[in-house]
């Protein structure tokens, strides 16, 4: 594809998919399996290998993958994190960073983000640790990875377990190291409009197999199923017949489809043309926007895969996001507020037991003044000026 792709507008997100994912779903229709099996399993084992890590477990959404890893983390006897424990979380992520936090009774303590990064300030979150705190849910924003030896060496100098949520940047890399591989685990979501696409889908990196384990009997019901004999779970009780059925832990069914671990085989193969693409429309779109002092746009930390691009509005802009929004319609420039803004002024808060502070000033900017629009794995140089254009205009 090409920016001719595009007619008369800048979309959100297109299609990854060619011949390849079609003829893989056929495939899958002409077997009569579509639950999960055989073709899953090998996306598993493709994905972890595509990023180093140990063990992958695919469920069916990054959501689904968030709330496995936090009841992993819970359930494993040798982590320390139960109910009543304070997490460290940024202000601002997608609501299912937070909700599996309160439906396992631990407390997300929200900290302030890093306004030019867009991810968790980092001595903020060091300021917010209490000796009720016990892991970071750090979140790599928009495709821009944390800065992982500080991050790493953040937790470590507190024991704090630390955990990742990939969803929106896979491929992303910063010291070495791939986002979503620095944690215990890392969750990445294959939602139509991310990296790669299985339809819906997600899934969860370890390198530690006694977790890996744990997750695959949360995805499907708690039970022993899929486990090997010996296992770090529950060890099963040698009776294939009685094996079927045994439940071990509080369990999910979040399995995927076999069309979707079908269609995951062939988009993971894509992943570095996929990922260079976005790269080089973000040279583009950095160099394009450095002469505009009425948008900050996104410091990027390591190597990002550039989710998409984001502008907060200053100067001249600030406080006219509205208009903004409305100019961009009217040119069919797709935007999005960046993520949720700072999600603690949602009002689904008043669910949510959390520590929240006093004043989240980089939060509120983005909340005001923040949004983004689309990147995509071809060219789309004529799609970025259309953007540059109207920001330009109205500035």
């Amino acid at each position: 594809m090409t920016d001719d792709t595009f007619d008369s507008g800048f979309p959100l997100a297109t299609s990854s998919w060619d011949a390849a994912e079609y003829a893989a779903i056929q495939r899958v229709v002409d077997s009569g399996r579509f639950t999960m099996g055989p073709l899953v399993a090998q996306f598993e084992r493709d994905f972890a290998s595509a990023f180093g890590a140990g063990f992958g477990v695919m469920v069916n959404s990054g959501s689904s993958a968030n709330l496995l890893a936090i009841a992993a983390a819970v359930l494993d006897d040798r982590v320390d994190l139960q109910a009543g424990d304070e997490v460290l979380v940024p202000a601002v992520s997608w609501a299912t960073t937070y909700y599996p936090l309160q439906q396992y009774g631990l407390i997300p303590s929200f900290v302030d983000i890093d306004v030019d990064t867009l991810n968790l300030d980092l001595s903020l979150a060091e300021a917010a640790i209490t000796p009720r705190t016990k892991a970071i849910f750090a979140v790599n924003l928009l495709g821009n990875p944390n800065d992982f030896a500080a991050l790493t060496a953040l937790a470590e100098r507190h024991g704090l377990l630390l955990l990742e949520d990939n969803c929106e940047s896979l491929g992303a890399k910063d010291d070495g190291r791939f986002a979503g591989t620095v944690g215990a685990m890392g969750t990445f979501s294959a939602f139509f409009s991310h990296h790669i696409s299985t339809m819906e889908g997600g899934m969860i990196l370890t390198d530690d197999e006694a977790t890996a384990q744990m997750l695959i009997s949360l995805r499907a019901h708690g039970w022993t199923r899929g486990l090997p004999e010996k296992n770090a779970v529950h060890d099963k009780s040698g009776d294939e017949w009685d094996d079927l059925f045994r439940f071990v832990l509080p369990g999910y069914n979040v399995r995927p489809l076999e069309m979707s671990g079908a269609i995951g085989i062939e988009q993971i193969q894509k992943v570095p043309q996929l990922i260079a693409g976005r790269r080089e429309n973000a040279v583009y779109w950095t160099e394009r926007f450095a002469d505009l002092d009425s948008v900050r746009i996104q410091r990027e930390q390591g190597e990002s895969s550039w989710f998409g691009f984001s502008l907060v509005l200053e100067g001249a802009l600030a406080g006219r996001r509205k208009e903004v929004v409305q100019a961009f319609a009217a040119e069919g420039i797709e935007s999005r507020p960046i993520v949720a803004g700072n999600f603690t002024k949602n009002p689904v808060m008043k669910y949510l037991d959390a520590k929240v502070p006093a004043e989240l000033p980089a939060a509120d900017k983005i909340h005001e003044d923040g949004l983004f629009v689309g990147n995509h794995h071809f060219p789309v140089h004529a799609g970025i000026d259309r953007v540059y254009d109207v920001v330009a205009k109205l500035s």
